[in-house]
Order: structure tokens, then C-alpha cells, then sequence
């Protein structure tokens, strides 16, 4: 029975204990502590400048790239702390993958967005480069789409084809965790249906973080939701609970449509 439960158990990957971000004086986000559970689909909601996109931009250290960002507190991955760690920046991108707002692909061929990740890290054999891009792109459920013109631009698909090939070239190098912020805010509602269906069947193989301000979409697809407000976690828990139950009137308030 032990083994059982041992087997069972939901590990966590992310362990964020007291985090502190600041934009030069500006503190953007205040005493964050919470757990991201391994292969859950975890949403942060809340209303604009919330922190929720500064939040996300840290779990791969993306946030260092400005230079009047100062952090403090634990932020655990895989029990690392990333703010002390000497973790080499381009392996934790490698495990942490990200997925922005807007579909960004390279001005390069559909094979050649996907390619680029693993090429990097160095594999260079033609035969396992076309495996992984095969695969990658039916992760990402565009293999159908594409597979009689990958040597076509990336800039010639549609904008949910795009996102979805962000989507694949995050998957080539076979990461851990998906971060997405916002993916599907500039798509059309075919397209992020799509995106959608893609996240829930990729929760089994990946813990996947995404923020959102859409309510419906989090109520959909997320195993737990994060809600933030002015820089703080307000409250995190399951998904169905937040929007059924939430402990704090803050969170009642946003997800019932009275603010936000």
C-alpha cells in the first residue's frame, strides 16, 4: 500500500517560497510562495499588471534579461534554487519551455523552426532531426497541416498554425515544463479551440503553467488556478474550488465578473 502511494504521489517541480521582484524601486511581485505540481496544467489569472506575465517570465530566469530587475526569496526548480544556482541559462530553457503572447517563428522554413531547438543542442544527424520534427509538429497537432511543405516560410501560415509551431518548436527540445503566456489572446476562437485541445492533450506528457485572462478558458483546461492581484497571490487551489469556492472575496469578486 505504501508503494502504491509513493507511486501515486504528485511531485511538485516548481517550490516558490518568498519571492520578491522588483523593477528598479517598483516592487512588481510580493511574497510569492506556492507549489506547481508535475504534469498539471496549472492557470494564473487576474487583471492587468497583476504580475502574472512577471510572474510566469522568471520559472525559465527570461526576467534577467532586464538589467533593473532585482529578485529575491526561493525560486525551486527540481529543489535548485534558481536564484543562487549556477544552473547554465541555455539547459534550464532547454527543460523550461516558453510560448509568448504573439506567434514569433522564425523567418525560416516550418522544419527549420523546429529544428533550430535540437540543432543547438547539438544534434546534427539528418535522419534524427527529421524524427524530432515530425514528432514535435504532431505534438503540436500541425503535422496534417504541413507535412507536404516544411521547406515553406513560417511567415506564410495561418496565425494559429504559427502559435501551434511555437508550440512544436518549445516541444523539439523535449522540455519539462511549458510556460505559455497568453497563448491564444491574439487568436481567432477556431484557433484557440485548437490551442486548447492541444494543452489538455499534452497535460499527461508536461506540467504546463499558462496565464490567461480569459475566465472560461482557465475553467476548461487548468487542474489548478493561480489568482493574483497587485503583485500578490491571493489565493491558489484547484481549479473547480476557485471558481465554485473561493476562500477570499478578492477571488469571488474577479471570477464572478465584478472587476478585472
Amino acid at each position: 500500500m505504501q508503494a502504491l502511494v509513493e507511486q501515486t504521489e504528485t511531485k511538485n517541480v516548481y517550490d516558490v517560497l518568498d519571492f520578491n521582484l522588483w523593477y528598479g524601486n517598483n516592487q512588481a511581485l510580493k511574497n510569492i510562495s506556492l507549489q506547481l505540481k508535475e504534469k498539471h496544467v496549472t492557470a494564473i489569472i487576474g487583471p492587468s499588471g497583476c504580475g502574472k506575465s512577471t510572474f510566469i517570465k522568471t520559472l525559465n530566469l527570461m526576467s534577467r534579461l532586464n538589467p533593473d530587475i532585482r529578485m529575491a526569496g526561493e525560486l525551486n526548480f527540481r529543489g535548485e534554487n534558481l536564484l543562487t544556482t549556477s544552473m547554465d541559462l541555455a539547459e534550464l530553457r532547454k527543460a523550461v519551455g516558453m510560448v509568448f503572447q504573439k506567434p514569433n517563428p522564425f523567418p525560416k522554413s516550418i522544419y527549420e523552426n523546429v529544428a533550430y531547438g535540437p540543432r543547438i543542442h547539438g544534434i546534427r544527424k539528418k535522419k534524427e532531426l527529421d524524427e524530432i520534427v515530425e514528432s514535435s509538429l504532431k505534438g503540436a497537432f500541425l503535422w496534417e497541416e504541413v507535412k507536404d511543405r516544411l521547406n515553406k516560410n513560417a511567415l506564410s501560415l495561418s496565425g494559429g498554425q504559427q502559435q501551434r509551431l511555437c508550440i512544436a518548436r518549445a516541444l523539439a527540445t523535449k522540455p519539462e515544463v511549458l510556460l505559455m503566456d497568453e497563448p491564444t489572446s491574439a487568436l481567432d476562437p477556431i484557433s484557440t479551440t485548437k490551442v486548447e485541445e492541444l494543452i489538455t492533450s499534452l497535460r499527461d506528457s508536461y506540467t504546463i503553467v499558462i496565464v490567461t485572462h480569459n475566465m472560461q478558458q482557465a475553467a476548461r483546461i487548468s487542474d489548478e488556478t493561480a489568482f493574483f492581484y497587485m503583485g500578490e497571490l491571493v489565493e491558489i487551489g484547484p481549479t473547480q474550488r476557485i471558481f465554485s469556492n473561493p476562500e477570499h472575496k478578492r477571488t469571488e469578486d474577479y471570477v464572478s465578473g465584478q472587476f478585472g
